[in-house]
């Protein structure tokens, strides 16, 4: 059997895992509480609808799928409400973590693939972030990641659980075949957010910030193409089978955009103007992410085929013209 538990299977970016999945090979079963999700996004496997914090339905969906690994995307992951609300974020992303890590241990499933953040760096301006640079997260959302990293170290000592631990940069697009997308309730992510805009299902854009010690004053972030990021996924699956045993990578494009320079490429695709707002700063914002991504390249084989701005953008924009994208 190739069962592979995949925890927010119904969400934007565990669903386009649950595809990558099983064009691998897999059976991917998609274990979520739909409380973000969208039931209409699980088309590749099983669904298991559960919630983390439910030990027993934990238990349960181990005990009726019996999987050979985990990829673990279920997350609380607003930077504002983990300012506004740490404690929420402490105890449904460790408490969730914990259960799963547990059930893993009970039910012998021994490989691991963790969704963390570039948000565990914190503010480090003007430093291309690696997988040795120092952690020193800034809100409440990327410390509770941190310690899962630990969580997945102290288990694997303990247990014999293998890990791979990828921290995102910023993730965007949507399936190129157009049969998934990026759908947040609520949206707040920069490039749905700025489509909306321009497709008039929004007044404006908020610009968050025109201060910053950037290029153009507003944050700098690094962007992968949702698609590229499902990819390393079956590669860091393939390299715990393989049994190659723990690593962490980054998985970014190597490249910062600025919200502006985010906003001009809009422009070009959609052919269309951006309604903006300029806002103050958000707490927890940090200035600037970009990722060192090479590692993953050099030993994993991985290669972000569509990760250009323009690429992602029009993919973002593709989806969000589809009938039934507001429903």
């Amino acid at each position: 059997m190739k069962n592979v538990l995949v925890t927010g299977g119904a969400g934007y970016i565990g669903s386009h895992a649950c595809k990558a999945l099983a064009q691998a090979g897999y059976t991917p079963i998609a274990f979520d509480n739909l409380a973000t999700g969208w039931a209409q996004a699980v088309k590749f496997g099983p669904f298991f609808k559960g919630d983390l914090m439910d030990a027993a339905a934990v238990d349960a969906a181990f005990a009726q799928y019996k999987p050979i690994a985990i990829l673990h995307f279920a997350a609380l992951s607003l930077v504002g409400e983990s300012m506004a609300d740490p404690g929420l974020y402490w105890r449904v992303n460790i408490g969730g973590a914990l259960n799963l890590l547990e059930a893993a241990a009970r039910h012998g499933c021994r490989n691991v693939i963790f969704s963390s953040t570039c948000a565990t760096y914190g503010d480090q301006d003007g430093v291309v972030l690696h997988e040795e640079t120092r952690q020193q997260p800034i809100n409440a959302y990327g410390a509770s990641k941190r310690a899962i990293e630990e969580m997945l170290s102290n288990f694997g000592a303990a247990h014999g659980l293998n890990h791979v631990i990828f921290r995102y940069f910023n993730v965007a697009g949507a399936d190129p075949d157009g049969d998934l997308g990026e759908q947040h309730r609520p949206e707040t992510h920069l490039i749905p957010l700025m489509l909306d805009a321009v497709a008039g299902r929004r007044p404006a854009l908020t610009v968050f910030g025109s201060d910053y010690p950037t290029r153009d004053g507003t944050c700098v972030r690094d962007y992968v193409h949702v698609t590229d990021l499902v990819a390393a996924h079956v590669l860091g699956l393939q390299w715990l089978l393989d049994g190659k045993g723990d690593a962490v990578f980054c998985l970014g494009s190597g490249r910062g955009f600025s919200v502006r320079e985010v906003i001009e490429y809009s422009r070009q695709v959609t052919n269309r103007d951006v309604p903006i707002i300029e806002g103050g700063r958000r707490p927890g914002d940090a200035a600037s992410l970009v990722s060192g991504s090479e590692r993953a390249m050099t030993e994993l084989g991985w290669q972000p085929a569509h990760s250009s701005m323009a690429d992602m953008i029009r993919d973002a924009w593709n989806w969000s013209q589809k009938p039934g994208y507001t429903e």
